[in-house]
Order: structure tokens, then sequence, then C-alpha cells
């Protein structure tokens, strides 16, 4: 559960926040009342705004809206400008991602009319920003980039560009890009030590340290990780002491230290629980109750764990609190509870399921293709303006050139050409489109895939080899009836058949193979794998694909299509035998696929009622890989699938 330092709200670096000043609010009151309707009431409303937007958002929110209606009666940029910024900060306060990108657009629009670098370049970082929050990182990483260049480009202040690179440094953190978070960390923490900015530095060094460990290179995170804490300890930085301390605690739990284990996972919690950091102080229960859990002190364990689940409940930590069902779940499976070891599994288990699925809806299937989409329905909204002005022009023509009808005749048959291909345009941008939201679907899909295949493999994987091996260690040094050692040698069957059916899982989702050697060794694997389960014979043949350069995107959909419709033969079909054949023709660059099955076939009209996702998926695959489908089968006749696809 480690946590990243974050700069957020980049925009203050810009907005001159302060505490509130009692005297100077009755002092700026004073003037307002005196005012009059112009640019100087404008300044004095928006620095009321300032002065309560850390303390009183809706105060502060009203008088920046009375600032922002006179800045657009009186068509003052500046006030707008500063109007937007304001309600930008005031949004993002109250965690309203949709509402801060929309004021940072206008932030954006103004600053490109006024020709103003910095603030175009503030737009954009804080934008970026706020993409990141919405869990959207390559939107995100995208604006900050480019809002992080026009920035640097203008000289701004060391202090600056060092806030800026640390927060691209978290950014890339969150996306386990560790690589391009060390490039911009290094960078910040060369502007802090020569600014002497002691507090920029310990959270500097606290992400270098997770990104250092992200890479394997524990003595450059350890490293990290104790200056930091020994900055945090010489100055007086108390919010960077539990985190520095969590990365410690993992790498000496990684190298059996425990007593340095205990040694820092005490001395995170003394300081979380003096600031009253609540997420913290539930990280340091869980680190705590590892020491106690590899000494054989169950319920010392048990009892940490149980106030971490309490804290991760009443704060709504979902994903933290999944983690520490899961940790429970090891505790009492070292203590031979198994089945209520086993119902915080599940429980551990349905939470990752439910964070997995707001994820895809959220970050994917929304926010990408509405990107995407919002783009091309500009580009069409443009061709169809373009229509409109011709059809008005070509009217005017024609009733003014009555006289010279050949004329007219020929210039309207000319309006009539290139109306047909305006319209085959704005039909060609609907097809893009199409294609753009599907790719982004079909895109988040994998990446969601491979995150998750990834998670189950080196996480739960992991997590249940090392249960296997603990329990294995307990069984030498126990005396069992025979009844209890054959309980016993039963569970352990019972955890290998677990982590072979949680590696096949893995596989399935997205298959190692694949990536590693290509499509070709992958679907050999895949029909070989099919046909040793006995539940069908499968046949794979290949011709020329082995030496095809197919690339990863296609081939990770070919694969996605041979794999459903396997599916689809043993669920629907009950067929016996399956053949798989790939043809590539170098010649003429077409790839032709051709699945067919001696099962019970069906009535292809069905296709066209069919609510099922199955059919939907192939057929989505092979739009936006451009390809041709055709579909042979009849009841009791089996069914014949061939698909060509341009290489």
């Amino acid at each position: 559960m480690k946590q990243l330092v974050i700069s957020l709200f980049i925009i203050l670096c810009f907005l001159n926040s302060r505490g509130q000043d009692l005297q100077k609010i009755d002092s700026l009151k004073r003037l307002l009342n005196k005012s009059k309707e112009d640019t100087s009431k404008v300044k004095l409303l928006l620095a009321l705004t300032s002065e309560y937007q850390d303390h009183d958002v809706k105060k502060a929110m009203s008088y920046a809206k009375e600032g922002g209606q006179l800045s657009n009666r009186l068509n003052y940029m500046a006030g707008k400008l500063k109007y937007s910024k304001r309600m930008m900060y005031l949004h993002a306060t109250l965690t309203q991602h949709d509402s801060a990108i929309w004021y940072g657009k206008q932030i954006l629009k103004i600053a490109t009319e006024t020709k103003d670098s910095l603030n175009m370049g503030i737009a954009y970082y804080t934008l970026g920003e706020r993409y990141n929050f919405k869990s959207d990182y390559e939107t995100g990483i995208a604006y900050s980039l480019k809002g992080l260049r026009i920035i640097e480009r203008l000289g701004t202040s060391p202090e600056t560009r060092a806030t800026l690179n640390g927060s691209m440094a978290a950014n890339y953190l969150m996306i386990k890009d560790y690589k391009k978070s060390i490039e911009f960390g290094e960078k910040a923490e060369m502007l802090d030590r020569k600014n002497k900015n002691y507090k920029s530095l310990a959270s500097t060094l606290t992400n270098l340290g997770n990104a250092y460990d992200g890479l394997g290179q524990e003595m450059k995170a350890l490293s990290a990780y104790k200056e930091s804490l020994s900055l945090c300890d010489k100055y007086n930085y108390p919010s960077f002491v539990a985190m520095n301390c969590e990365g410690i605690v993992e790498i000496m739990d990684r190298q059996n230290k425990l007593d340095q284990v205990k040694y820092y996972a005490e001395k995170g919690l003394a300081t979380a629980i003096k600031i009253e950091d609540n997420f913290n102080i539930m990280s340091c229960y869980q680190n705590l109750s590892v020491y106690y859990l590899k000494t054989n002190q169950h319920a010392k364990a048990k009892e940490l764990l149980f106030k971490a689940l309490d804290i991760s409940k009443t704060n709504d930590y979902k994903e933290a609190r999944g983690t520490i069902l899961q940790s429970l779940s090891n505790v009492l499976y070292a203590e031979r509870n198994y089945a209520l070891a086993s119902q915080y599994q599940r429980e551990a288990s349905k939470i990752r399921e439910d964070i997995f699925t707001e994820s895809m809806a959220q970050k994917h299937a929304n926010e990408e293709v509405k990107f995407e989409t919002e783009k091309k329905e500009n580009q069409i909204k443009l061709q169809t303006a373009e229509i409109r002005q011709k059809n008005i022009l070509n009217y005017f023509l024609i009733a003014g050139t009555t006289a010279f009808l050949a004329i007219s005749i020929l210039s309207y048959r000319n309006y009539k050409h290139r109306q047909k291909l305006q319209q085959a345009k704005i039909d060609e941008l609907e097809t893009e489109k199409q294609l753009t939201a599907t790719e982004a679907v079909l895109k988040g899909e994998e990446q969601e895939r491979t995150r998750l295949a990834k998670d189950l493999h080196d996480g739960l994987g992991g997590m249940l080899s090392g249960i296997k091996f603990s329990l294995n260690n307990m069984k030498e040094n126990l005396i069992m009836t025979p009844e209890n050692a054959h309980a016993f040698g039963r569970s352990i069957d019972m955890l290998d058949s677990s982590i072979k059916e949680m590696r096949r899982v893995a596989h399935n989702m997205m298959p190692e193979i694949l990536v590693k050697y290509g499509l070709d060794i992958a679907l050999k694997e895949y029909c070989e794998e099919m046909d040793r389960s006995s539940m069908l014979h499968v046949n794979y043949q290949s011709i020329g694909i082995h030496q095809a350069d197919i690339p990863q995107t296609t081939a990770i959909n070919i694969y996605r299509i041979i794999q459903e419709l396997v599916n689809n033969s043993i669920k629907h079909a009950q067929a016996k035998n399956v053949l798989v054949q790939l043809h590539q023709s170098e010649q003429e660059k077409l790839l032709a696929i051709t699945v067919e099955d001696d099962g019970n076939g069906f009535d292809t009209n069905q296709l066209k009622q069919s609510e099922g996702m199955g059919w939907l998926n192939i057929t989505n695959r092979i739009e936006f890989l451009k390809g041709k489908i055709d579909l042979q089968s009849e009841p009791s006749k089996g069914t014949s699938i061939m698909i060509e696809i341009n290489i």
C-alpha cells in the first residue's frame, strides 16, 4: 500500500495563495461596498476569493462567480483568466475533477487567444494533473508534458521547475513507468539540492526510493529512503516519515531482517499516530503485522490487522481493505483456521474484482472513447458547415445567372458532385470515429488484461507459493496423527491446484508466449493445451506464418478471435473435433484464418437476434482489423468460419 508524494494543485505556484487575514478581509469588503461596476471591483472580488479559498470554499466560490460575471459584462480578459484559475482550484479542492477540467480548458482558451505562454503552460500542466486524478494517466501525462515544456522554455524559477519535475516523477510512478519516474525525479532532486529546499527534497527522495525499488535497485532505494528519513527527523517533516519507513520495511522483509522490519514499522506508526494520518496508521499496522506473523506471534498479528481493517472501513480505503483481508487470510492459514481464512480470501478477491470493473468502466470505455470521439465529431461538424455554406452559395449563383442556362446547369452538376464528395468524407470520418472508439476499447481491455494477469501471477501467485512453503516447513516440525497428516496433505494438494488454476487464468488473460515468441507459437501452444484437456480434439495447421511479421496489436486480436471461436465450439456446438488453420500469402499480403468444427451447427439467421457478447466481440475485432468473414453453418452439419485479413 505504498503512498506517492504528489504535488497537488500545481496552479497554486502561480496563484499567490496565502493564509486568511481577517483584517484584510474587512478592508476589502469596505472597499467593495463603495466600488463601481468596473475592473477595480473585479480585482476586489477575486482578492476576496483568494482570502477565503483555503478556509471557506463556499464563500470563495460566491465571490469568484460574481467577479467572473462582471468580467464577462466588461469583456475584461485578465479578470476572466483569474476567475477561471480560481474556479479550477476550488473545484479541484472539492475533488470535482470534471468541473476543474472545464475551467482548465477555459484558461487554455483565453491564454491562447491572448498569446500568454505562461498561462498556456499552467493550463496544460494543471489539466494533466486533473486527468491523472481521474485515472486517465495517458491523457494526463500528455497534457502535463506539454505544459512542462512550455514553462521550462520561459525560464521560470528553479523552485517551480523542481516542483514540476517532481510532480512528473509522481505521475510516471502512478503508471509504474519507473525509468521515466527516475529521469524526472533525479532532475527534481538536483534542483532541490541546489535550492536547499529540504522539504521538497524529502518528498522527491521518497518517490525516487519507490521508483528504484520498482526496478529492483534495492541499495539505491534504501539510500533514498534513509536520506529522506534523515531530513524528516532533522527539519521536522512528519508527513513523509511513515512513507519512507514503509519502503524500508518492504526491503528489509525481502531480506528477512525481521528486527529492522519491527524497528521501522514502529517508527512509522509512532509518527503517523502523532499527526493523526489515518492512511499511514493503517499501513503501519499492516507492516508491523508482517513481523509478528513471521515470528509466529499470530494473535498480535491479527490484532494489528483488525485495527487496520477498521480504519480502512471507516475511511473507505477500498483497495487497502482488500490487501488487509488477504493478510488476515495468510495469518489464519498459518493458524490452520482454513474456513475463516478462505472467507477472508474470497472477500479480498471480490474487492479486487470490483476495483477492476470500476477501472475498466471509467478509465478506458468512457474517458478514452469520449476523448477520441469528440475530436472526430468536431471534424464532422466542420465538414457539415462547409456543405451548408456551399449550398447557400450555389443557390445564389443559380438565382443570379438565369440568363446563362448552360452555365447554371454545369454549376448545379458541379455542386452535386462536390456535395457527394463532402458526404463521402463525412461517411469516412464516421467510420474512422467508430474504428477509433473500438481501438480505444480493445486497447483498454488488453491493457487491463495484462495488468490483471501480472497482478495475479506476481502478487497472488507469489503469495500462494509462500503459503505452500510455510505449510511444508510447518509439517516438518509437527507431530500429527495419520488422519491429520492425510488432511494436511490434501490441503497441500488443494493449494497446488489453486496455484495451477491461477496460473492458467493469468496465462489466458495475456499469454506471455504470444508477446515473446509470436502468434504462430502462441496459437500452437493454445491448441495443444486444449487438445490435452480431453474436452475435444484440436488440430492446428499453419502455412507461412512463422516467417510473417505481424504487428503485436493485430496478433493479439487474431489470438482473441480464435480463442473465442474455439470456446464457442466447446460451449455451444458440443463439437468433438476442431480444425484451426492459418495461411499467409506473401504475394497477396493476405492472412487467411479457418476454424471448422463437427458440432451441432445452427441457423445463421439466429445471429441477427443474438444478444450474446461473444459474436459481437469477434465481429468488432474483425472490423477493427479491416477484415472479411464468411460463416457457413447448418443444424447438425457443423460450422465453418473463414476470415481474411490484410497484413
